[in-house]
């Protein structure tokens, strides 16, 4: 038993390292994605100044050994505010996937198996197609009071019409395989064909996609909170520190750099981990492959 039992551990890292080589997309945005989140948990411990703290004394400092990234027009530490803005982009992003996944999914799967409300849905969702996504954000925030929770809202409506147009696309091919056709003519629950036959094969493209509007709501926001729409102005946040500092970019351009590189960095991460999901889950290019 003893040396059937000794090769598991090697077997293990050989596994992981050959997941590693044939998926370093993954690898790599997962690597940087998970420093990211550990960086955005452990923010006080991380980053021991206080991120709103004001010491005009020290305004426009280059970075150095005190201020690692120098300081604002305000004198505020760049990495304090830098690492506690992370936890903003983060939030914004999972919860803009999450929302506009769960109620996507419901309304997708409505779309593509009752035909009867099918035109229906599908008229109502390319109409919200048709506003620009930004536009319908800042219409959004702009009727009501800036705060973290509008902001996800305004985002997450407009990426709600994609994910229904694909689970639609998913559902209507899954829905005339035969092993459905036989579930309807045999007399199963809408529900329990739903759950057993179609919910399932959404799964894997849905993945992807949650990755890709992750990216996107973190640019998103970053852009709203640029224009003076988004997270209110106190909040540190990536967009909010390269608003508040493009009037300085020529005297001091670490003000603008350094949450902007955080900023770059966490979007290519999430693209990585995408463009690795979909690979590895799409029987075609993983057949290619």
């Amino acid at each position: 038993m003893a040396v059937d039992a000794a090769p598991a551990p090697a077997a293990a890292r050989g596994s992981l390292a050959n997941f590693a080589w044939r998926h370093p997309t993954i690898v790599l945005g997962g690597t940087l994605l998970l420093l990211t989140t550990l960086i955005a948990i452990f923010a006080p411990w991380v980053a021991s100044q206080d991120p709103r703290f004001m010491a005009p004394v020290n305004r426009l400092q280059a970075p150095s050994a005190a201020f690692w990234f120098g300081t604002d027009n305000l004198g505020r530490d760049i990495f304090a505010r830098t690492v506690f803005g992370a936890r903003i982009s983060l939030v914004v992003g999972l919860s803009v996937a999450i929302i506009s996944i769960v109620i996507g999914l419901a309304i997708g799967l409505a779309a593509g198996y009752y035909r009867k409300f099918d035109s229906v849905i599908m008229r109502v969702m390319d109409g919200m197609m048709a506003i620009p996504a930004i536009l319908l954000a800042i219409a959004l925030v702009s009727l009501n009071r800036a705060s973290v929770g509008i902001v996800i809202v305004a985002i997450a409506i407009p990426e709600i019409p994609r994910v229904v147009r694909l689970v639609r696309s998913v559902v209507l091919t899954t829905r005339e395989q035969p092993y459905v056709e036989a579930a309807i003519g045999g007399g199963s629950r809408d529900w329990k064909i739903i759950g057993r036959h179609l919910l399932p094969s959404t799964i894997a493209p849905l993945v992807v996609q949650a990755t890709y509007i992750t990216a996107s709501a973190i640019l998103t926001e970053a852009a709203l909170s640029f224009l003076g729409v988004g997270v209110p102005p106190e909040i540190p946040t990536w967009g909010n520190m390269i608003a508040s500092s493009r009037l300085f970019l020529a005297r001091a351009p670490w003000t603008i750099f350094f949450p902007g590189a955080c900023l770059a960095l966490v979007i290519l991460a999430v693209n990585l981990v995408g463009d690795g999901l979909r690979d590895r889950l799409d029987p075609r290019l993983r057949r290619r492959m």
